[in-house]
């Protein structure tokens, strides 16, 4: 899948569907397949706008399973060889498209070519893969190219099913020359939509998503893409943790329930400073210790950077006592949002992935009551008129 960029720099797939049914107040296995909830039906015993919705959740719910069986009984196969049965790695729908992906997925900003070897990028992707991440992110600007040549040749070199991956990259700053960068035909072709139309009717990708454009941004290529019969774009990629919330908690869910664009978001960790590696200063093995990363070691010894260094130790407690790491708690935290389909990690040590592959099985523990503890100790939750998640 290919994302414009702007200028600017353990549960299982059955669990999935009974979550559905829960919503939808449904069962499958139930005789009496109408809303339970009285409000929902109108005074003529139709279904009200609310039983609608459930009632169609519960479709979707019900023709997943349906498919699912019938591809393990075409193949002989169980249950259990479904990825997300023996990895335990849920996977969501990006925005409303019918692709499905990995709630967290592998990204190689940094790392890939630059701060890692080829080696460790092997053993990354493979502890990634074999955890049932079927997502992996990068970019063409990553490592001036480099990154996107050594995440192919690791597939390749493995052997992996192409059609068991999405891969998704981002275009804008392709080289040093004028003529090698932003989004023209002579880049790629004139116009955004239909430069992304024309590349998936070429079959050279199957989705196209944004990044880092503003929700007027995104509204306007829908509508174009609307209005000349084109491909509207299905995801926007957004930076979205503890400290960043407004877009991704306020803009976009507004942009899913119109227009179906997904979140898919990136440094749920707000690259580094929520490890708990910043507390005492600036490690030298640290990505703030770089050269090019002088504005992240600003950011952490900033005036805001020691306050939410208080506000991380503040959080340790609640991490401990749901037998997890602060990492773990907060790409958790990330994945509780329901609108959010998946969630990029990005690691330079094979620890490191494990470590936060594990917020799979924080991701039960996160209720509304633990949700509201960490609210009442970040006070940063954005004024939102109206509640999409809910």
């Amino acid at each position: 899948m290919l994302s414009a960029r702007t200028g600017a720099a353990g549960s299982q797939i059955s669990e999935e569907n009974s979550k559905l049914r829960r919503q939808s107040g449904l069962s499958v296995g139930s005789k009496d397949r109408s809303p339970k909830k009285a409000s929902e039906k109108g005074k003529d015993g139709s279904l009200g706008p609310s039983g609608q919705t459930q009632l169609r959740a519960w479709q979707l719910a019900l023709a997943r399973e349906a498919e699912m069986n019938w591809y393990l009984k075409l193949w002989d196969l169980s249950s259990e060889h479904s990825t997300a049965s023996s990895t335990g790695m849920p996977h969501r729908n990006l925005g409303k498209s019918g692709l499905r992906v990995s709630c967290l997925g592998l990204g190689t900003w940094v790392t890939f070519g630059g701060q890692i070897s080829d080696e460790v990028a092997e053993r990354l992707m493979t502890i990634a893969y074999e955890s049932g991440v079927n997502l992996f992110d990068t970019a063409e600007v990553y490592a001036a190219g480099k990154a996107e040549v050594i995440l192919g040749s690791i597939i390749k070199k493995k052997g992996w099913r192409r059609s068991s991956l999405v891969i998704t990259t981002k275009l804008y700053w392709g080289g040093k020359a004028e003529t090698e960068r932003g989004l023209s035909r002579k880049h790629i072709i004139e116009e955004i939509v239909r430069a992304m139309t024309h590349v998936i009717n070429q079959g050279m990708a199957m989705y196209w998503g944004t990044s880092r454009w503003s929700a007027m941004e995104i509204m306007e290529a829908y509508s174009v893409a609307r209005q000349f019969n084109m491909i509207p774009p299905v995801c926007e990629q957004a930076e979205y943790h503890l400290f960043q919330r407004e877009k991704v908690e306020v803009q976009l869910p507004e942009l899913y329930h119109k227009i179906g664009v997904g979140a898919m978001t990136w440094s749920p960790l707000a690259c580094g400073i929520i490890s708990g590696k910043y507390g005492n200063g600036v490690p030298e093995s640290s990505r703030a210790s770089l050269k090019c990363y002088q504005w992240l070691k600003e950011r952490i010894i900033s005036e805001e950077g020691r306050k939410q260094q208080n506000k991380l130790k503040d959080l340790s407690p609640i991490a401990e006592r749901l037998g997890c790491t602060l990492p773990q708690l907060a790409v958790a935290w990330c994945l509780r949002n329901e609108g959010v389909s998946s969630v990029l990690l990005g690691s330079s040590t094979p620890e490191q992935l494990i470590e936060n592959l594990g917020a799979i099985q924080v991701l039960p523990k996160m209720t509304t009551h633990v949700v509201n503890e960490i609210d009442n100790i970040l006070r940063n939750k954005p004024y939102s008129k109206k509640d999409y998640r809910s």
